[in-house]
C-alpha cells in the first residue's frame, strides 16, 4: 500500500486527486494540508467525499509529510521547491503538480514566474511526467513534474509529426481552448458565470506561461529549434482543452493516420479516431487524450481533447504515481468519461 500524502488539497487539482485516490486499491490518504482549513475535516469542504475520507486538513509540516512514500504539491508555483528537497533527503518520492520543475533553465523559469528558482540543483534531475515519452525513467524517479494541462493536449498532438521530421518544425500553431477551471479555485470577476457565460475570448495572447515548457518539448523531439504560435482562449464550460494544431508537411504523401496509430499504439490513454472529430464531452472525468488527424493540402490539422483536470493534472499525476511504485499503469484511472 502506497502511503500518500496531499501539500494543497483545496483546490480543483487536490479535490480531483482526492477524488480518483480515495478509490485507488493501492494508495491510501494519510496527509492532507491546508494552512486555511487546517482541523476541518476534508468531506466538510468536499460532500461529495462523505462516506470515502475520514481526514482532517492539516498544517503543511515536513516530519509529518515524511512519514509518507510519496507526496503530491497541488499548490501554487513556487511552493513545492521550498519544500521538495528535504522531502527527499528524507527518501520521500515528489509528484510536483505545478510548474517548479518543469523548465530546465532556472533563468527561463524566473523570466517566466517572476522569482528565482529555490533549488536550482533539483532541476536536471526532475523527470518531465509525460508517460507516452517518459516511460521508463518515470519508473525510477524520486521527482516528477507533472506536466501543464495545455503542453499536455499540445505535445501528444504534435508529438508524431515532430518525431518523425514530417512537418517543418518552424511553422507550427496552437489554437487552444480551456475550460475555467483551469484557472483555479478562486474569485476572480473575470472568471464569475455572469462574464464567462455567452462569452468567448483568447487571453495571454503575447505569451502563456506554458509558452517555454512547450517549446522545450517540442524542441527535444524535433532535435532542432522550433518555432510556435500559441493562443490560448477562455471558453464558457467548466473542464476540458480543445486544441486544434497546424504544421505543414514536408512530405504531402505522409500516410497521417497510420503515424498516429502506430506512434501511440499501446498506449492505454491516447486514443487515435479512425474518423471524425474529438469533442471535450467525450474525455470528461476520464485520463484519456482523444486525437484526431486531417490534412488540408500540405497544412496537417490535429485536434487533441483532455480533461484539463484529469489527463491535465490530477489524472496524469497518479499515472505517474502508478508508474513510480509498480502497478498497472492504468490502475484507479479506468473511469469512463461522463455523458452527457
Amino acid at each position: 500500500m502506497i502511503r500518500v500524502g496531499i501539500v494543497g488539497g483545496t483546490g480543483y487539482t487536490g479535490a480531483e486527486l482526492l477524488r480518483l485516490l480515495v478509490q485507488h486499491p493501492q494508495a491510501r490518504l494519510a496527509v492532507i494540508t491546508s494552512r486555511a482549513e487546517a482541523g476541518q475535516p476534508v468531506a466538510e469542504l468536499f460532500p461529495h467525499l462523505r462516506g470515502h475520507l475520514d481526514l482532517s486538513f492539516s498544517e503543511p509540516d515536513i516530519e509529518l509529510l515524511a512519514t509518507c512514500d510519496l507526496v503530491f504539491f497541488a499548490t501554487p508555483n513556487g511552493t513545492a521547491m521550498r519544500m521538495v528537497p528535504e522531502l527527499l533527503a528524507q527518501g520521500v518520492r515528489v509528484i510536483d503538480l505545478a510548474a517548479d520543475f518543469r523548465l530546465k533553465d532556472p533563468a527561463e523559469w524566473e523570466r517566466w514566474y517572476g522569482m528565482p528558482h529555490g533549488c536550482p540543483e533539483l532541476l536536471a534531475e526532475a523527470v518531465y511526467g509525460l508517460p507516452e515519452v517518459n516511460r521508463a525513467a518515470i519508473r525510477t524517479a524520486r521527482l516528477v513534474a507533472n506536466p501543464g494541462c495545455y503542453p499536455t493536449a499540445i505535445t501528444l498532438g504534435f508529438l508524431p509529426l515532430v518525431e518523425s521530421g514530417a512537418i517543418d518544425p518552424t511553422w507550427l500553431i496552437a489554437d487552444a481552448k480551456s475550460g475555467t477551471s483551469g484557472a483555479g479555485r478562486k474569485a476572480e470577476i473575470g472568471l464569475l458565470m455572469a462574464e464567462v457565460g455567452e462569452s468567448f475570448k483568447a487571453y495571454a495572447v503575447s505569451g502563456h506561461r506554458h509558452l517555454p515548457e512547450i517549446l522545450q518539448n517540442l524542441r527535444l523531439f524535433a532535435g532542432a529549434e522550433v518555432d510556435l504560435t500559441f493562443v490560448p482562449h477562455l471558453v464558457p464550460m467548466i473542464r476540458g482543452i480543445e486544441a486544434t494544431l497546424y504544421a505543414r508537411l514536408i512530405n504531402e504523401g505522409q500516410d497521417l493516420l497510420g503515424l498516429y496509430q502506430d506512434r501511440y499504439a499501446g498506449e492505454p490513454f491516447v486514443d487515435v479516431m479512425p474518423r471524425g472529430t474529438p469533442d471535450t464531452r467525450s474525455v470528461r472525468g476520464s485520463n484519456h487524450c482523444r486525437i484526431a488527424v486531417a490534412r488540408q493540402g500540405r497544412t496537417v490539422i490535429v485536434q487533441a481533447v483532455i480533461d484539463n483536470l484529469v489527463k491535465g493534472a490530477a489524472g496524469q499525476a497518479i499515472q505517474n504515481m502508478n508508474l513510480m511504485f509498480g502497478c498497472n499503469e492504468g490502475l484507479g484511472l479506468n473511469t469512463l468519461a461522463l455523458l452527457p
